[in-house]
């Protein structure tokens, strides 16, 4: 009884992804390396609706905050899509919409249709660290490489996914 011996391939070629594959997504390099390159003081934050809310429920002032939480300055962000989420609220969400409307937060433009923010929060994170305290907003964020987020737990803020090389603070 003979039977069939298996052989091996000799140098046998790996196969390499196409560039039309799906799990190869268009994010820029600087998002690859071991942190993000972009990021540094003075810390661009965006804001999300949320974290603006749960900021009031804390008391916290939250450019103050953000700033005992990374120990640098910290230039808050708010989208054009955010605002109009606070002003649809209505009357129950005032004090929100005025802090939103606080000078030391910058205004960025958005070009989108609607006003759901949460899409254009995922898009336009190059260089900002997200403030957010919506878990799955935090979830999708997390998929994307070299994105702190900023979030709130026992009346202070933290970050997550923080360099070490920029001192942030690790609990």
């Amino acid at each position: 009884m003979q039977g069939k011996q298996k052989t091996k391939k000799f140098a046998a070629m790996k196969r390499m992804i196409s560039l039309k594959d799906q799990r190869i997504s268009k994010y820029p390099s600087c998002l690859f390396f071991q942190y993000n390159t972009q990021l540094g003081p003075p810390y661009h934050i965006l804001v999300d609706t949320n974290f603006i809310n749960f900021s009031i429920k804390a008391k916290l002032d939250i450019v103050q905050s953000m700033m005992d939480c990374l120990y640098a300055k910290c230039i808050p962000y708010i989208t054009d899509c955010v605002m109009a989420e606070i002003e649809k609220l209505g009357m129950k969400y005032r004090v929100a919409l005025r802090i939103a409307k606080d000078p030391r937060f910058e205004r960025l433009p958005c070009t989108h249709k609607g006003t759901y923010a949460d899409d254009c929060l995922v898009q336009r994170h190059k260089c900002y660290i997200l403030a957010t305290v919506d878990r799955d907003l935090k979830r999708r964020v997390r998929k994307i490489p070299g994105v702190p987020i900023m979030y709130i737990s026992n009346h202070r803020y933290n970050i997550e996914r923080m360099p070490d090389d920029y001192g942030a603070p690790r609990f």
